[in-house]
């Protein structure tokens, strides 16, 4: 259920909408003579998103190379990778 808030809550009750963003990790949104008009969330929530879409485009580049016919690597060799990426460090 979306957490919606006047605008002059973020005036006036600023920390309470913080605790809700970090609380509930949702967004809540706030309006403007009823309407909607801003989005306030946590860092943590806005960058889980921005990964998220992140994710997204690169799923959608490796679908259209995939209808194209482009080979990619196997799961093993993916993995492989991985393994040694993260062994290096």
């Amino acid at each position: 259920m979306p957490i919606i808030k006047s605008i002059s809550s973020l005036r006036n009750r600023t920390r309470e909408i913080a605790t809700i963003c970090h609380k509930e990790d949702e967004p809540v949104y706030l309006t403007t003579n009823g309407e909607g008009d801003l989005v306030v969330m946590s860092i943590d929530h806005y960058e889980r998103l921005k990964a998220q879409v992140q994710l997204f485009e690169k799923l959608g580049v490796a679908q259209s190379q995939s209808a194209a016919g482009k080979k990619g690597i196997t799961h093993r060799q993916m993995m492989a990778k991985l393994r040694r990426r993260a062994h290096a460090r």
